[in-house]
């Protein structure tokens, strides 16, 4: 305040520290994002791979539960053959720690790269800590381990005189009632796969869940995209849809909206003043700007959560919802404001209504209102226009020729802007992550698809034997695939959304916010890929059913 006091002869404006200035202010909020997208979104891909490993040794075991009770009656012990099992996923999980270190390096220097551009430092370098790899490698070998324990403890539980028997058939039973009889309507093949889903509904409800998880990955991943376009449209175009910003140096007489209004080119002119304050609510306190704006202003409006404007009362203060968070406050309570502006002094203003917006944390009032409060005549501090696009060169070379002008803010430079640095580097990470997360979706569905060709080897060689071609092989078991892929999506899109409320509210801060929103053509991505992903895997499938040697099938099963 002594300070403030110190510089107002001298045209100062109210002094803050480091942490208030925009441009520490957007590194922050930057960091935090990156930040909490980084515990958001890989802790689901660990979930997913955990549980891809859980399903992919589970049907393993139980594959080749014959074995394992033969090696247990020849002498083996539990712990060397739980052991035999644990190489194989520890094979894997070094695999993928080398790939993924590899990958993560490029795509750590590409991320580097983005915000070294974005806020002009001078070098930022990608350290390649050995700690950063080794807890990595750590995370993604524990997610693997918590996989694998329950498959291993069915190790342990099979008892060599039992694993050594062949598995009891499922017992087939009526599923309706005698007078529907579904051969009539479906072919044996369908209903012989129809059957099979029946008898296995665990089975058949872990795949689904797989596929659902695999689809859900896709919509949180893709969900940053939509709604940095939504955050774009309710910005740029339904709440600030001015043209151009006129700045001026110092606090303006309002009829200066008038002079600007005969300007060329002006087709529009709303007068804007801002006045900077430190609002309190009991021992938490903010530096905020309060907007002033004219009643039933058209061209910087107040939009809410619903898309539709909002008129300031003609008393008392609005404030951002997530201001209102910060302080503790409501509509209905009042706040404490610090002038740092004119005759510097504390108020106290009552909190008339609460707005969701999407940019900063911020106070709004009716500008005669604002005027009130200031003790002040009737000034401005910047006028929004709308601009003929015909005649933008001789409204630039007239506002040239305003000494007080301190400088001109267009719109559209403002969202080129927006794009080109904050959404950049938002949708860059989720970009990433979508080619992760399209991965896992191909390794779930392919994997569901490989174990169970595996498992159903022998019954597919018997049908080959019995006379049924190929093609009606592949059909009875590639129809299972697709009816558990379709079923998978509604869940999967459910739980997408669950997971893009998370990170929206993990990602939200003081500096910016976002909406949630998933649009349709999200989901309908989402389950292209898993469906794309299903049809590589029929493809890969038909040729190992092409391939099969039957004799050898139905003798190693005997």
């Amino acid at each position: 305040m002594q300070l403030d006091a110190l510089l107002d002869p001298y045209g100062g404006q109210a002094a803050h520290g480091r942490k208030d200035q925009t441009s520490h202010a957007w590194l922050d909020h930057e960091l935090d994002m990156l930040n909490n997208m980084s515990r958001t979104l890989p802790p689901i891909f660990l979930l997913v791979s955990a549980f891809l490993v859980n399903l992919t040794l589970s049907r393993l075991v139980a594959l080749e539960r014959e074995q394992i009770g033969l090696l247990k009656a020849l002498g083996y012990t539990d712990g060397s053959i739980v052991l035999h099992y644990f190489k194989f996923v520890a094979m894997i999980v070094a695999a993928g720690i080398v790939l993924g270190s590899i990958v993560g390096t490029l795509l750590g220097l590409r991320v580097t790269g983005l915000f070294g551009d974005f806020f002009h430092f001078p070098f930022l370098v990608f350290a390649k800590a050995p700690d950063l790899y080794v807890i990595a490698g750590a995370l993604s070998a524990a997610a693997a381990a918590i996989g694998a324990l329950r498959a291993l403890r069915e190790v342990v539980k099979l008892a060599p005189a039992v694993a050594m028997q062949p598995p009891a058939p499922p017992v087939y039973r009526r599923l309706l009632p005698a007078s529907i009889q579904l051969d009539e309507v479906v072919s044996q093949p369908t209903l012989m796969m129809i059957r099979n889903i029946a008898r296995h509904p665990v089975r058949a409800a872990f795949t689904a869940l797989g596929m659902a998880l695999a689809t859900a990955i896709l919509v949180v991943s893709l969900f940053t995209r939509d709604t940095m376009e939504q955050l774009i449209d309710v910005t740029y175009f339904l709440a600030d849809r001015q043209d151009a910003t006129i700045g001026f140096a110092e606090k303006r007489i309002e009829n200066v909206v008038e002079q600007v209004n005969r300007l060329p080119g002006v087709l529009a002119a709303e007068p804007f003043r801002e006045v900077p304050v430190r609002i309190r609510h009991g021992n938490v306190e903010r530096r905020i700007t309060i907007s002033g704006r004219p009643a039933g202003a058209d061209l910087r409006r107040i939009i809410d959560v619903d898309l539709r404007p909002v008129a300031l009362p003609e008393t008392g203060l609005a404030i951002s919802g997530m201001l209102g968070h910060i302080l503790g406050v409501a509509a209905g309570d009042t706040v404490e404001l610090d002038l740092l502006e004119g005759a510097r002094r504390t108020v106290t203003m009552p909190i008339v209504a609460t707005v969701e917006d999407y940019f900063g944390i911020r106070g709004m009032m009716d500008i005669d209102a604002l005027r009130q409060v200031m003790r002040e005549a009737p000034v401005v501090t910047s006028v929004n226009l709308s601009l003929d696009e015909n005649r933008k060169e001789d409204f630039y070379a007239a506002v040239k020729s305003m000494p007080t002008v301190a400088g001109v803010a267009l719109q559209r430079v403002s969202l080129a802007n927006f794009r080109k640095t904050v959404a950049l580097l938002i949708t860059t990470m989720a970009s990433i992550y979508t080619g992760l997360a399209a991965v896992i979706a191909f390794g779930v569905v392919y994997n569901n698809a490989r174990i169970s060709l595996s498992e159903r080897a022998r019954e597919l060689a018997s049908l080959r034997v019995l006379g049924f071609t190929r093609g009606e092989v592949l059909r009875i078991l590639l129809l299972e695939l697709a009816i558990l892929t379709l079923v998978a999506q509604p869940p999967g899109w459910a739980m997408g959304y669950g997971l893009a409320w998370v990170m929206k509210t993990n990602l939200a801060g003081e500096l910016m916010r976002v909406r949630l929103v998933v649009e349709h053509s999200t989901y309908v991505f989402a389950t292209s890929v898993v469906v794309l992903a299903a049809v590589a895997s029929a493809v890969v499938i038909r040729e190992r059913i092409d391939k099969l040697d039957l004799v050898a099938v139905l003798k190693t099963r005997d």
